[in-house]
């Protein structure tokens, strides 16, 4: 099976395959999901604590905050798309385009899929795009 997936005639990945990584998938975003929540709830959460400190602590204490704050909406934001591009992946598991790159129509390599299970380009399709930029 190996060699096969070489050839060019294998366009796609066998219902076992996809199994497996929507298997993967779905893992892989509820742990997405969970990370989101804890983010969201750091940023509902962080409350100025800093009231009964001197007033210079206190304007340091809310510039740190301020910055947490944002950080955690900028990590909250990737997880969001990531969470995302999870589930174009499970559509495109449902649709058995998973794992074919969009630019060249060859299949990704499981490795890269194992790593990236998101993944729409092979890694020279990717790289292609890079020196276009």
């Amino acid at each position: 099976m190996e060699n096969k997936e070489n050839t060019p005639e294998k366009t796609c990945y066998s219902a076992e395959e996809l199994q497996f990584f929507k298997e993967l998938i779905l893992k892989k975003r509820e742990e997405a999901v969970k990370s989101l929540e804890l983010l969201n709830e750091a940023v509902a959460g962080s409350q100025n604590d800093a009231s009964d400190t001197a007033p210079t602590f206190k304007t340091l204490e809310e510039g740190s905050n301020v910055l947490s704050k944002e950080e955690n909406s900028r990590l909250a934001a990737r997880q969001q798309k990531f969470i995302k591009d999870l589930d174009a992946a499970l559509i495109r598991i449902e649709n058995k385009t998973y794992g074919i790159c969009r630019v060249t129509g060859k299949l990704i390599p499981k490795e890269r899929l194992m790593i990236v299970p998101h993944a729409t380009m092979t890694i020279e399709a990717k790289m292609q795009e890079k020196k276009k930029r």
